[in-house]
C-alpha cells in the first residue's frame, strides 16, 4: 500500500537519492548532474506561497516516489503550475503517479492554478505516457533544447486543465 503526504526537509535527503539514481540512468529528465538533500531543499524553499510538494511512501516509510508543482518560468502565465514527477527505479507500477497526482492536482487548485504543464523529453516513453494517462494533451513542442551536458533533445509539452 502507497501513502501519499506532503514532503517535510527530512525527506530531501531520500528525495534527492531518487533523483540522482534516475539522472544517473538516464533517458528520462533534463537534468544531467547528480543531486543533493541541499539542492532538494533549496528547491522546496524558494517560492513555498506557489509550490506543492509530495512523497509517496510504503507502509515501512521508505520513500518511493515524489512529485511536485511551483510556478512555472517566463514561458508560462501565472495560472500555470509546472509539474515534475519521479518514482524510485523498480519501483513503477505501484500506483505511486495516480496516488501522487491526486495529491498534487488538489494542492494545485488550492493555490490557485488553473492548468499545469508537464515538459518532457520527446525520447522519455514512459513519461510521456504517464502524463497521457493522467489526461494531459500535447500542445506544444520545443526543438533542438540544449541539456547542461551538451545532448540536445526535443521537449513535448503537455497541458492538464483543472477546471
Amino acid at each position: 500500500m502507497i501513502h501519499v503526504r506532503p514532503a517535510h526537509d527530512l525527506d530531501a535527503r531520500d528525495m534527492a537519492a531518487i533523483l540522482s539514481e534516475i539522472i544517473a540512468i538516464g533517458g528520462t529528465t533534463a537534468m544531467t548532474g547528480a543531486v543533493d538533500a541541499q539542492y532538494i531543499l533549496a528547491r522546496m524553499q524558494a517560492a513555498p506561497e506557489v509550490s506543492a510538494w509530495h512523497i509517496a511512501e510504503k507502509p515501512d516509510g521508505e520513500i518511493v516516489g515524489f512529485q511536485w508543482i511551483s510556478r512555472g518560468g517566463d514561458y508560462l502565465p501565472p495560472e500555470a503550475a509546472e509539474i515534475a514527477t519521479f518514482a524510485k527505479p523498480g519501483q513503477q507500477g505501484l500506483g505511486i503517479g495516480s496516488k501522487l497526482f491526486a495529491a498534487t492536482t488538489a494542492a494545485a487548485k488550492a493555490l490557485g492554478y488553473r492548468w499545469i504543464n508537464a515538459n518532457i523529453r520527446a525520447d522519455n516513453e514512459s513519461g510521456l505516457a504517464y502524463y497521457q494517462s493522467r489526461g494531459f494533451e500535447n500542445y506544444g513542442r520545443i526543438e533542438g533544447y540544449r541539456m547542461a551536458d551538451g545532448r540536445v533533445v526535443d521537449k513535448i509539452l503537455k497541458r492538464f486543465d483543472l477546471d
